[in-house]
C-alpha cells in the first residue's frame, strides 16, 4: 500500500510522528477542510490511517483524530562491521523488537545477509510481525543508492555490486532501501535523537571505520554518486600508516577501533592494565583502551586524546565548509566517552572559524545501537510514504 498523490504522502510523513487531530493537520497542510477529509478518508479506507477517537475541543465542534494503521511495520537492518542489529517498528517508527549478534562482515553477503534474516525470522516468530511494508538496510561501505548496491567497500570483500536491495526484496516481499551505516544512524538522530530539531548537522561514527552523515535541511545529502561523507579516507600526514583503501596517512588509519587496538599493543608495555590484559587474551581492542582510561590509566587516556586530536583536526575543516548546527559523535569508540568529547572539542574550537564555531553543540549519540535499526525505518518510511 502507498499513497496516490503527493497531499496523501504529506499527510502520512506527518502522522508517523503521531497521531493528530484533523483540525491539526488542516493548520500544517494548505488543503481545504473538504479535500484534507476526502484524502484522509481515503487513507482510511486503504488501510494506512485508522480513525483515533475525538481531540480536545479548540472552542467548537470537536475534531476528530487520526493515527497511523497500528498495523503498518518496517524493519532497520544495521550491517557494521563487526555485528548486526535488526529491529522492527510500526509506522510512528517505535521499536517493537531489537535482535544483535556478532558478525564479520568480511563473510560476505551471502551468509551475512543470511544472519540478518534469521535475526529477521526471530522476531517473526514473537509474532510483530506477519509482513512488511519495507525494510531499510545499512552496510558499512559507500552505495550506489539508486541501485541498491555496495560499490568497492574498503572493508567488505565480496560485497563489490552485490545486488543486496534486490536479493533481499525478493525474499521479503517488500519495498527494500539501501544506504551506507551512517546515513542510517544520521536519519536516526533526525527522527529520534538529538537532531530533532535541527535541519543541518554532521553525524560522525567513529567504529571500525569512520563516517559522517551529512544532512542538509533535513535530508540525507549524499553526492553524486553517493560517496559523501567518506571523511575516514581524507590524509591526515602523507608519511602515515597504511590504510586499508591502500592509501596512507588516512584519519582511519590514525584513528579506528583497529587503529586504536594497534596503538594499544604498541603501548602496553607502559601500561599495567594493558599489559595484563594483553597477555591474558593475546590482543587488545578499542573497549580495552576505555576500561583502563576509566580506571585512570595515562597511557590509555593519551591514546584517546590522540587519536580525538588527530579527529579533530579533520572534523575542524568540515566545520569551517559546512558551518552545520549541530555535530554529534558515535560508533563504538565514541564510547570513549568525555575524554574523546573534550578533546575533539578543542580542536575544533581552536582551528575551526568563530563564526562556525559561535553556536555549535559537539555532543555525543543517546541513541547507542538503536541509531543505525532507527534510521533504516525511518529511511523506508520515507520511500514508502511517498509518491512512485
Amino acid at each position: 500500500m502507498r499513497p496516490e498523490n503527493a497531499h496523501q504522502a504529506t499527510l502520512l510523513r506527518l502522522l508517523r510522528d503521531g497521531g493528530r487531530s484533523r483540525a491539526e493537520l488542516g493548520d500544517v497542510v494548505e488543503l481545504s477542510r473538504s479535500k484534507l477529509n476526502l484524502e484522509l478518508d481515503r487513507l482510511i479506507e486503504v488501510g494506512l490511517v485508522e480513525q483515533a477517537g475525538l481531540a480536545a475541543s479548540r472552542g467548537g465542534r470537536r475534531s476528530g483524530m487520526v493515527r497511523l494503521s497500528p498495523d503498518i511495520r518496517f524493519a532497520g537492518i544495521d550491517i557494521g562491521a563487526t555485528s548486526v542489529d535488526v529491529a522492527v517498528t510500526n509506522g510512528e517508527l517505535e521499536i517493537l523488537g531489537h535482535v544483535s549478534e556478532q558478525c564479520d562482515v568480511r563473510q560476505g553477503p551471502a551468509p551475512v545477509l543470511e544472519r540478518a534474516l534469521d535475526l529477521l525470522g526471530k522476531l517473526r516468530e514473537q509474532r510483530l510481525f506477519t509482513q512488511l511494508n519495507g525494510a531499510g538496510i545499512g552496510v558499512p561501505g559507500p552505495v550506489s543508492f539508486a541501485e541498491g548496491v555496495p560499490v568497492a567497500p574498503p572493508i567488505m570483500p565480496g560485497w563489490d555490486r552485490y545486488p543486496v536491495r534486490d536479493m533481499v526484496s525478493q525474499e521479503l516481499g517488500c519495498p527494500i532501501k539501501v544506504d551506507n551505516d551512517v546515513n542510517l544512524m544520521a536519519l536516526g538522530e533526525l527522527h529520534a535523537g538529538l537532531a530533532r530539531q535541527v535541519d543541518d548537522f554532521l553525524l560522525i561514527k567513529i567504529g571500525t571505520g569512520v563516517g559522517c552523515g551529512i544532512v542538509v535541511d533535513g535530508k540525507i545529502y549524499r553526492g553524486v554518486s553517493g560517496s559523501a561523507g567518506d571523511i575516514g579516507h581524507m590524509r591526515v600526514d602523507d608519511q602515515g600508516p597504511t590504510c586499508t583503501c591502500g592509501n596512507t596517512g588516512c584519519l582511519e588509519a590514525y584513528f579506528s577501533g583497529a587503529a586504536l587496538a594497534r596503538e594499544a599493543v604498541r603501548a602496553a608495555p607502559r601500561s599495567p592494565y594493558l599489559t595484563e590484559r594483553l597477555s591474558l587474551v593475546g590482543g587488545l581492542t578499542a573497549e580495552d583502551v576505555a576500561a583502563a582510561a576509566t580506571l585512570g590509566d595515562p597511557v590509555a587516556l593519551q591514546l584517546i586524546r590522540d587519536g580525538g586530536r588527530q579527529a579533530g583536526q579533520v572534523l575542524a575543516g568540515l566545520v569551517s565548509f559546512f558551518n552545520p548546527g549541530l555535530m554529534i559523535i558515535a560508533g563504538g569508540v565514541a564510547r570513549l566517552g568525555h575524554v574523546l568529547l573534550a578533546e575533539i572539542r578543542s580542536v575544533i574550537y581552536r582551528r575551526s572559524l568563530p563564526l562556525a564555531t559561535g553556536n555549535l553543540p559537539i555532543v555525543l549519540s543517546e541513541l547507542g545501537d538503536t541509531a543505525g535499526v532507527i534510521g533504516g525505518a525511518r529511511l523506508i518510511s520515507d520511500h514508502v510514504f511517498s509518491v512512485q
